[in-house]
């Protein structure tokens, strides 16, 4: 009897728990439904949404052309505040996607579902059939589907997640002006700017480059400059070629845009003995930013060329160990392309972070210089690429620029096991504007290598020691240092003049002898910018003069010289010259044009089996081997007198990825007192045509 009375317990319990449930889960209600009964709420949400939907939705023109009939499926869901919201729509034209979302973007606000009097909300999937079916039709009806297993709010949003990244786009606002990027650094873009960063008054600091846009952007409006330049076209594709970068993305959170590289040249050289010179490059280059403090660049380039013969002939003198002929200057190593051209690619990338207003830090694959010239005595960019780690402060009246390097030693000699040798070298250049028009710098450099198994050695990590005192601490032999020093007078907002001074070495009482010693390692540069030149607009002309005495940057160790892979760091002709050069450079809106003249003496070594002394022009010969301690002079050994003259014009077609059609034609004279197996008289005319994204410096004038 017990177990009566208990089993009759538990079926009233469930049915009141059942009646419970009927009662307390109520569906969305329309205020036309509110007198129905629950059981009828249901069917009455049913018949209203599916008559809403066939009253209002309107067939597109493109489905009744086509005679279209099928389904389109559209999930919703109404919310614990009685809206409807989409959530997906499927259907083979996008509009009727459009048009699905815009009908039920009308339905009214309703009571909202709910549970034990608690709004919630409910989500359905409703089937719309084409060509429109009459809402009385049962299949209509029950076309509308609650779903019962409701997907979770997770998968709601997971499923919506695309389509909220491309909402979440806006137009492109050239925002890599107002990044941590680096502005590429050529000559002549730099020159576009050049005077505005040299006004008088400005605390602008213009040796260490490349520089940053925003460091930039607060003297020159490159958007304003940008707007200028732009064509007046409507096609994307007129936009793309002439305007914008390929692509250009741009969210709250980040950006990025993407372009390719080009640089396809053909010439003609009139010494060499094949008929054509070319260069066929192909590259992307990718650039963007995460957030307000955090930018990264990368290019890649696949390359194949032959140049002039002078050129080949040098690319191949400095060639590495190992099987490839040549190493391409600036670039790196080349592979043989054919008979008688080279395969050469190149990849470079960095991250730039700026964690405060005073500090930015990079860290990439790439090059650095230092200086306001044409040229540089401390740094420059005529070498490969390499890895490096570069801190930039900037405070007060100073900018201080710390930059680490790991640089190779590709030659036979040095080489262990196949593997070209490591070398480090940690570089401080301080910048100080002591005054509106009068800025001065100091420099100092040392080199090192894993020599005791040393590494990346912790002493040089410290930005802001003298590296001359830590050489002695580990050794004489252990380090190779160089210091300088430069200075910078604006004498008004068109004219500055600009200096460096190098030190390798010095002995004062081989100064006061007077017997030009060898150890008097030092060079020096002086040279001025007219910009607006003789009140022409955007007319800028530069003079240069650099010296440099024998055996500066050398070593009397094999691998501690001031170079990387067979290139020098600073000057493109090592030491042992003397060089002037002028520079016009002139621009209206896209057309630009370029003239440049060099005049130098270099003094080379012999080395044809008789005379294999070192006469101090090649950086990576120990100055051990010179033939003589006193009476050192510029040009000593093979002299060589060298001209140079070039000139450049052409085309900007896109000022966003600066893309160019330009001509060129050099003339070079090269000299020497007596030829010899590796030096011999050249004179030659190299014309070229072509069409390039110009991120770079090409150094042909050596």
């Amino acid at each position: 009897m017990k177990k009566f009375f208990l089993l009759i317990f538990c079926a009233i319990q469930i049915n009141v728990f059942a009646q419970g449930i009927a009662e307390y889960e109520k569906p969305p209600v329309f205020p036309e439904c509110e007198n129905k009964t629950i059981e009828n709420l249901k069917s009455c949400f049913n018949q209203k949404v599916s008559q809403f939907v066939v009253n209002n939705f309107k067939i597109p023109s493109i489905v009744t052309d086509e005679n279209y009939k099928g389904d389109i499926v559209v999930l919703f869901e109404v919310d614990a505040k009685g809206n409807f919201i989409v959530l997906y729509v499927d259907a083979i034209y996008n509009e009727l996607k459009t048009e699905a979302k815009r009908v039920f973007g009308e339905l009214p606000k309703i009571k909202p579902a709910t549970y034990n009097a608690r709004a919630i909300y409910k989500q359905y999937s409703f089937k719309i059939n084409i060509p429109l079916v009459n809402p009385a039709s049962a299949k209509l009806n029950n076309s509308l589907k609650e779903n019962s297993n409701a997907i979770s709010e997770i998968e709601r949003k997971t499923k919506s997640e695309y389509d909220s990244i491309n909402n979440s786009l806006v137009p492109y606002e050239s925002l890599e002006y107002k990044s941590q990027l680096n502005i590429p650094f050529t000559h002549q873009a730099y020159s576009r700017f050049d005077r505005n960063l040299n006004l008088v008054g400005t605390n602008s600091h213009t040796a260490s480059k490349p520089f940053v846009y925003q460091e930039v952007s607060n003297y020159y409006d490159f958007e304003a400059e940008n707007e200028k330049l732009n064509k007046n076209v409507s096609t994307w594709v007129g936009r793309k070629l002439f305007n914008e970068h390929l692509v250009q993305v741009q969210s709250k959170d980040y950006w990025f845009t993407i372009d390719p590289i080009f640089d396809l040249q053909v010439g003609k050289d009139t010494d060499a003995d094949f008929n054509t010179t070319f260069n066929n490059t192909r590259g992307i280059y990718v650039q963007g930013g995460l957030g307000k403090k955090f930018s990264f660049s990368t290019s890649v380039y696949e390359s194949q060329g032959r140049f002039a013969q002078y050129y080949n002939q040098y690319a191949e003198s400095i060639k590495s160990f190992g099987p490839d002929p040549a190493i391409i200057p600036g670039r790196g190593i080349a592979k043989r392309f054919k008979d008688n051209a080279y395969d050469y690619p190149v990849a470079e990338a960095y991250l730039s972070y700026t964690p405060s207003s005073f500090l930015n830090i990079q860290f990439g694959h790439g090059k650095n210089f230092i200086g306001d010239g044409y040229r540089s005595l401390f740094l420059s960019d005529v070498a490969s690429p390499y890895p490096f780690l570069k801190l930039n402060t900037n405070f007060w009246k100073i900018k201080y620029t710390n930059t680490w390097m790991v640089l190779k030693d590709v030659r036979p000699e040095v080489t262990e096991d196949g593997a070209f040798l490591t070398k480090y070298i940690a570089n401080h250049y301080i910048s100080w504007n002591v005054s509106k028009r009068f800025n001065l710098g100091l420099f100092e450099s040392v080199m090192w290598t894993n020599s005791n198994d040393r590494g990346i050695d912790i002493n040089y990590l410290n930005p802001i020691i003298f590296y001359r005192a830590i050489e002695f601490e580990t050794g004489q032999s252990a380090g190779n240092a160089i210091v300088g020093a430069s200075a910078k007078y604006k004498w008004n907002d068109n004219i500055n003049i600009y200096s460096q001074f190098v030190l390798d070495e010095f002995s004062l009482s081989h100064i006061k002898g007077g017997e030009k010693s060898w150890k008097n390692k030092f060079g020096y540069q002086i040279g001025a910018k007219y910009y607006n030149a003789f009140k022409i607009e955007n007319l800028m002309l530069q003079v240069e003069y650099n010296r440099v005495r024998p055996y500066t940057y050398s070593h009397n160790t094999i691998v501690l010289n001031y170079g990387n892979s067979n290139q020098p760091l600073a000057h493109l002709w090592g030491a042992n010259f003397s060089e002037a050069i002028l520079i016009g450079r002139y621009h209206y809106n896209r057309w630009f044009a370029d003239a440049k003249l060099v005049f130098g003496v270099r003094g080379l070594d012999f080395n044809d089996g008789t005379d294999n002394f070192s006469y101090g022009g090649d950086v990576y010969r120990d100055y051990n081997e010179r033939p003589f301690d006193t009476g050192v002079t510029v040009g000593q050994g093979l002299k060589a007198n060298i001209f140079h003259a070039e000139l450049q014009t052409g085309y900007l077609i896109n000022p966003a990825t600066n893309l160019k059609l330009f001509a060129n034609i050099s003339y070079r004279n090269f000299d020497p007192e007596a030829e010899t197996i590796n030096t011999f008289g050249n004179s030659t005319f190299w014309f070229n045509i072509g069409l390039k994204t110009d991120l770079f410096n090409w150094y042909f004038d050596f």
